[in-house]
């Protein structure tokens, strides 16, 4: 275990009264008993610049079967390496998630950064009586390209400018005719811990479907680089023709697995962590996933539908 696992271990024993053994940091094997989800107002802390938005994605699945609201303080990093950053939490996920019939507010404090972290968010969020199921199997055409390039700390508003205007360049190449809109903004002070730097683009299409492209900034890697990652990152996720991207395939996993229904996706070349989600999201639950390749698409096309049998998760609080 990494001190992020284990913040969102002890963040969901703490949400359901349940017990928890093996649980430290190196620990390769615990065992853990739940009891009832009650909700209410927590705090998980990593201590590092360990990701909020996989403490985000740990709890939210508790929290929606919860017998009240609950109120998340999430601490450490909010624009990590190896995990979403909270700009694309906010831009992708969230307004798709929510199509399984929720809502959930989420309110970011401070901004934190590798390797101290020292970020907030806060996130609210009601329980539900059961989860619908949902069908995004339709790309549709891309409407708008939209997006930000941030600095904080000490690096200078410049570097987000050549982000942005490498990110434009680079997209332009592939797409001409679109209007691409990606704000350079330098974090306020007062919300951000540390330096950091980075960059989100997002494609939204006529069926609204949201698809992106991020990446990071570090020592050393020059802007215009981090800029054209991104950009290549977004193209890449808009030629395969799925309606989801490569990052959010697996994170609405669970989510197919909880709905009362039939859910279908549609998506590029399923992922190792999707798979992985799949397997054990088996394992645990009596939902039933079939991936199949996507039949009407140009052949070319690497595209699949995942498919799932939803277990009906029905909240016993409410």
């Amino acid at each position: 275990l990494r001190p992020q696992h284990l913040s969102g271990l002890e963040m969901i024993r703490d949400l359901c009264d349940g017990k928890l053994n093996g649980g430290e940091i190196g620990s390769t094997e615990i065992t853990f008993t739940p009891g009832k989800i009650k909700g209410g107002m927590h705090i998980a802390d990593t201590k590092t610049a360990g990701s909020v938005c996989l403490l985000m994605q740990v709890a939210m699945p508790c929290v929606l079967f919860a017998a009240s609201p609950s109120e998340l303080h999430l601490k450490g990093g909010t624009n990590a390496e190896m995990a979403p950053q909270i700009d694309y939490t906010v831009m992708v996920f969230k307004p798709i998630v929510e199509k399984f019939n929720f809502t959930f507010n989420c309110d970011i404090k401070r901004r934190g950064y590798y390797p101290q972290g020292g970020g907030e968010v806060v996130v609210q969020m009601s329980p539900v009586k059961e989860l619908s199921p949902i069908n995004l199997t339709e790309r549709g055409t891309v409407t708008k390209i939209y997006g930000r390039a941030f600095v904080a700390g000490a690096l200078p508003i410049k570097l987000a400018k050549d982000m942005s205007a490498a990110a434009v360049r680079c997209i332009r190449r592939e797409i001409r005719d679109l209007y691409i809109s990606i704000q350079p903004v330098r974090e306020p002070d007062d919300q951000a811990v540390g330096t950091g730097s980075g960059i989100i683009i997002v494609a939204e299409t006529s069926t609204g479907c949201l698809l992106a492209g991020s990446s990071l900034g570090k020592r050393g890697k020059n802007a215009d680089k981090v800029g054209i990652e991104a950009a290549e990152m977004l193209l890449q996720n808009l030629k395969h023709g799925g309606t989801v991207d490569d990052s959010l395939q697996d994170q609405l996993i669970i989510f197919m697995a909880l709905a009362k229904g039939v859910s279908r996706v549609k998506c590029g070349p399923i992922t190792l962590h999707t798979q992985t989600a799949i397997h054990f999201v088996e394992q645990l639950t009596k939902a039933k996933f079939t991936v199949t390749k996507s039949e009407e698409d140009d052949p070319s096309n690497d595209t699949y539908i995942i498919e799932c049998q939803g277990m009906g998760m029905i909240n016993p609080n409410l």
